[in-house]
């Protein structure tokens, strides 16, 4: 097996997503929605949360016991704009795209919907749901909460987690306005990256418990899941580059994805109690907000439009000949990777092959 990535097409990693989840034991139709949202991270270049995370973030976590193959999706609460779901730790990407769903359903009828989870599991990039939104002409609004790797300023204890808060805005482009990222300088999965290439990180993104900035991506993984070094906020170490507004931000996630169901958070999404692994019970929610409730939407996307194609034609910095807005370079990756393939990195060559071993998967032929 060489070391250099090898490219899959789209097709061929969506296949054998859904044929791993049907093959332990999530249903068909289940499978085919976690293929595709787990397929749009690679679509649109975010290496971070698609057929990289599979085996050890869904396919261990379902053989562990963890993660519920089969999705209880429950509706405990609702009203004409609201509801409150139970995912029973079933499968995330099924229970958030039910839920935005629903959100989207509401918003049509009555402007605006709103829809919060408890007890659900990871649910890939929040941007896929933001998007959903945003193809009905409608704001899209999502945010999570995560199992704690990150500090609060001034702190080195992993409190929060990566928390992303997300918005999709619907525009008169070929692509929508979508900002997906965390409330932390980084997230695990791009440490996860650097690891699997051998690679040290930036200065600042990890602390120790003395507060001290550490590159190690190896020893950095092992370290936020001992508790011994945190994430920094959006804005870095301490106030003086205002990683109190990435803390800030962080909380309100944490806060809407949990007290607006009475679900867990922070150091009760660890993952582990009494020193055995047992479910995160993540939870979620999911906004949508239909532009047509304030102004006809081809007036808002052409606004929202002429906002973004003003963005990028100020004045550039020197040594730079381009100014991209949020969602842009997610577009340009779709389009190249829809031609070329993904490239898959020689670990995740090594999952790909174990998972298909191991399920007896046929019809496929992967020579790395």
């Amino acid at each position: 097996m060489s070391d250099a990535p090898v490219l899959l097409s789209l097709e061929t990693i969506s296949r054998f997503i859904s044929d791993v989840f049907v093959g332990i034991g999530v249903p068909l139709e289940d499978a085919a929605i976690c293929a595709e949202i787990l397929t749009e991270s690679d679509r649109r270049g975010i290496d971070s949360h698609g057929i990289a995370r599979l085996k050890t973030i869904y396919y261990d976590r379902i053989k562990e016991g963890i993660q519920f193959p089969v999705t209880n999706f429950e509706i405990t609460r609702e009203g004409p704009t609201t509801a409150v779901v139970d995912g029973h730790d079933g499968m995330g990407h099924v229970i958030a795209k039910r839920a935005m769903d629903m959100a989207i359903a509401k918003a049509k009828k009555f402007g605006m919907g709103m829809v919060a989870v408890r007890n659900s599991t990871h649910y890939g990039i929040a941007g896929y749901y933001a998007t959903m939104a945003t193809k009905e002409n409608m704001i899209g609004i999502t945010g999570t909460n995560a199992r704690p790797s990150v500090a609060p300023t001034f702190g080195v204890e992993n409190m929060l987690g990566t928390n992303p808060l997300t918005i999709g805005l619907p525009t008169d482009e070929d692509f929508p306005f979508v900002i997906d990222c965390a409330t932390s300088l980084t997230q695990r999965g791009k440490i996860e990256v650097y690891a699997r290439q051998n690679k040290p990180m930036p200065e600042g993104w990890v602390i120790d418990r003395n507060g001290e900035s550490t590159t190690d991506s190896i020893q950095v993984l092992s370290d936020l899941v001992k508790g011994t070094a945190a994430l920094t906020p959006l804005g870095g170490i301490g106030e003086e580059t205002a990683g109190y507004k990435g803390y800030g931000y962080s909380t309100v996630v944490e806060i809407l994805s949990s007290a607006l169901q009475s679900g867990a958070y922070m150091k009760a999404l660890l993952g582990f109690q009494d020193g055995k692994k047992v479910p995160y019970h993540l939870g979620h929610f999911f906004i949508a907000i239909d532009v047509n409730a304030f102004i006809h939407p081809e007036e808002f996307k052409k606004t929202a439009g002429n906002i973004l194609r003003d963005l990028r034609a100020s004045q550039k910095m020197p040594g730079h000949e381009y100014i991209y807005t949020a969602g842009e370079k997610e577009y340009n990756a779709t389009k190249e990777r829809t031609v070329k393939g993904v490239p898959i990195n020689s670990e995740t060559q090594k999952e790909i092959r174990l998972m298909h071993d191991q399920l007896n998967l046929k019809g496929y032929d992967f020579t790395f």
